[in-house]
């Protein structure tokens, strides 16, 4: 447990295992979105099994603990690395033929946080939030989400917004997918040309997903 709480390794190794963790929520997340592309109904109805029982509050904590754990570590690599290198991590990163990405992981991931909370204040604070509290906090019913969400999406400022923070996370994912599992072991000669495809294929499926919401309610 030390080893996994104060070593680098471990340390990246947590940050590994919390995002694949997030990057399985995405995967749900996004299948649920699609539902409004179809079913007004049928994604409300998700919203309301949702809600503010207690299946989906212990999974809310458990997912903001992910994002926390990912972040915080994320934070203390990233740090730690600068401290290591010094003056001369730029020199190193000027040589270097690593990709743009993964050279600026976390600058992705501080978009990506943005982007997030900016999510919440429009969805989880107006749904969930106003469920469980009783506060009125938007123009419809917490379990009308398809409303919510065509409110948003039709206005260009946020369909761009979202947009842009969905091309940041793509980046985010096309780097991170493989190198979480090339982190914990599950990674050799064979295996890593597969990752890197298997890593575009999952960024592009989870980013082309949710993308398709705002373009629909922005061009139709």
């Amino acid at each position: 447990m030390y080893w996994l709480l104060n070593s680098s390794v471990g340390k990246k190794v947590i940050m590994s295992v919390s995002g694949i963790f997030l990057i399985l929520f995405l995967l749900f997340h996004m299948s649920m979105n699609l539902t409004l592309l179809f079913s007004a109904e049928a994604y409300d109805a998700i919203c309301a099994l949702l809600g503010a029982n207690w299946y989906a509050i212990v999974g809310t904590l458990i997912l903001v603990a992910g994002v926390a754990v990912h972040f915080l570590y994320a934070t203390v690599l990233t740090l730690q690395n600068r401290k290591a290198r010094g003056s001369s991590r730029y020199l190193a990163a000027s040589k270097t033929d690593a990709e743009w990405s993964a050279k600026n992981m976390y600058v992705l991931g501080a978009i990506i946080a943005f982007g997030l909370l900016l999510h919440l204040w429009n969805f989880w604070y107006k749904m969930q939030f106003a469920e469980l509290t009783g506060v009125q906090t938007g123009a419809h019913h917490p379990h009308e989400g398809a409303a919510y969400v065509s409110e948003l999406f039709s206005n260009p400022f946020y369909s761009v917004i979202y947009l842009f923070w969905l091309g940041a996370l793509w980046l985010h994912l096309t780097h991170g997918v493989w190198s979480a599992f090339q982190t914990i072991g599950l990674n050799n000669r064979t295996w890593y040309p597969r990752w890197r495809v298997i890593s575009y294929i999952v960024s592009t499926v989870i980013v082309l997903g949710f993308a398709a919401v705002p373009v629909k309610f922005l061009l139709f």
